[in-house]
């Protein structure tokens, strides 16, 4: 990689997946803080404090509404691209993102709860344009310009599960009681988002636009021609170009099918439902619940309250192992092995945790083994569904069909995440330890339905993968 290709790359990865990691679990350490901030504005209003009932819904709503923004930006995130291009599409998602700091950064001196809700979900709309969208375009055909194209995928590919668990750790590191643990910094905390954004803002105008979108949206060839220069160091572009055109030509003849042709097409009637099963799954898995509340699983399960924020930390370094290991394995394991074998291990931990909640009470040692299930279901997550569900829709779609195919994964990403955000702490109260095994019960069935109906998608065609579900 020539070093502005590299360094685009990272800033594009810093400033999306790792922001979206950091907003996956910054509202974990500062829970009980933020409950009570709205439990004393609650009473400052009306005279009277939250029943335990409606505080869970509040916090509940304060989770997972990010996931609610990122449903909403992952839909508008097209037409974005489309007009701005990338650059500048990113750009306008980092303002959200300083606005969403100026939010949560100044709620709680306004006593302002809601403040804390918009913030939340401006940065939900900010990941679901950056993180899933024009920060990471549509994967296009196969040509032999994969230095660009591998820019162009970098942060799409499972790479970007690494800068995501560097986020999610990151957030676990600051919220120890020694930096932003205490009470007095959670806005401070929550407001950390601007850091990147602001890093992002400043230095995307160093770097050309997107050479690819110049070309074939915009029909900007000598704009193409310079970025192209810039980013892979060699006045010999030509072939690069030519290729480009000749997708141009390809893309302009062919004619791009809708969602809802997608899900009516029963040629790719069993392409579509699996990547419904899969991506519903991934975030169905749990692996959700153990993000958003590791700290209220831990307390759960008899961990001492002194010991869980670095018990949570370790964690998330375990989970960027996990991830590396993934990075460097899905290409040579394959896909179904590793998302199979991914999904069971996170079943069986999910039922060990059941069982080991079940038995601490007669077995105070139970408590490890709680937490070594909670590290299975990190590790299983990232060496599997986390990053193979995406590469698997490039793979079992054409071209024609893609867009659409990525808008059905990525509505349902959302949707489930925030289902699991909003109804966990519910469930927990309502089924007490047996709630993981509804989790159990998802990785199980989803890791059967791969093993009897998905095929190997690595190394193979459209034209194959589809005689093989046909």
């Amino acid at each position: 990689l020539t070093f502005p290709l590299l360094s685009v790359t990272l800033l594009v990865s810093f400033g999306s997946s790792m922001l979206y990691g950091y907003n996956l679990a910054v509202v974990n350490s500062p829970a009980e803080h933020i409950k009570a901030f709205y439990n004393a504005t609650w009473s400052q209003r009306y005279g009277h404090g939250l029943a335990h009932g409606p505080l869970t819904l509040l916090y509940a709503l304060t989770v997972s509404i990010f996931a609610l923004g990122g449903l909403v930006g992952s839909l508008l995130v097209g037409m974005l691209v489309e007009r701005y291009g990338r650059n500048g599409a990113l750009s306008r998602s980092a303002l959200l993102v300083l606005l969403a700091g100026g939010f949560m950064g100044f709620s709680r001196e306004l006593g302002s709860p809601e403040m804390v809700i918009i913030g939340r979900s401006i940065t939900g709309l900010h990941s679901g344009g950056c993180c899933l969208g024009c920060a990471q375009p549509l994967p296009h055909g196969s040509g032999s310009y994969s230095r660009f194209q591998g820019m162009e995928k970098a942060s799409y590919s499972p790479k970007a599960l690494f800068f995501i668990c560097l986020g999610v750790f990151s957030a676990q590191v600051l919220g120890l009681p020694e930096l932003l643990g205490e009470d007095r910094f959670w806005p401070l905390f929550l407001s950390m988002v601007v850091v990147p954004a602001s890093l992002q803002l400043l230095l995307l105008h160093c770097f050309p636009e997107s050479p690819r979108y110049l070309l074939i949206e915009r029909n900007d060839v000598s704009g193409a021609t310079k970025a192209l220069h810039r980013f892979l160091g060699t006045p010999n572009v030509q072939d690069v170009i030519q290729e480009m055109k000749e997708e141009q030509q390809s893309l302009s003849s062919m004619e791009m099918v809708s969602v809802w042709q997608l899900l009516r097409d029963r040629s790719v009637r069993w392409q579509t439902l699996s990547v419904v099963v899969v991506n519903a799954g991934m975030q169905l898995s749990g692996i959700d619940a153990i993000w958003f509340y590791t700290n209220t699983i831990f307390k759960n399960t008899g961990i001492p309250a002194s010991q869980i924020p670095y018990t949570t930390v370790g964690t998330g370094a375990i989970e960027i192992v996990a991830g590396l290991i993934g990075c460097f394995t899905i290409e040579r394991v394959g896909r179904r092995p590793l998302i199979i074998t991914g999904f069971c291990a996170m079943g069986v931990c999910s039922a060990g945790i059941t069982v080991s909640l079940l038995l601490q009470a007669a077995l105070p040692w139970m408590r490890y083994v709680s937490v070594a299930c909670v590290v299975g279901i990190i590790a299983g997550f990232c060496m599997g569904p986390a990053g193979v569900p995406f590469l698997m829709t490039a793979e079992l779609f054409m071209q024609s069909h893609r867009p659409a195919a990525y808008i059905v994964g990525g509505s349902l990403n959302w949707f489930c995440n925030f289902t699991v955000g909003f109804i966990f702490p519910f469930l927990q109260m309502s089924a007490g330890a047996f709630c993981y095994l509804v989790f159990c019960g998802v990785c199980l069935l989803v890791a059967l339905y791969v093993y009897l109906i998905i095929p190997e998608t690595k190394n193979k065609t459209f034209m194959e993968i589809s005689h093989i579900f046909a």
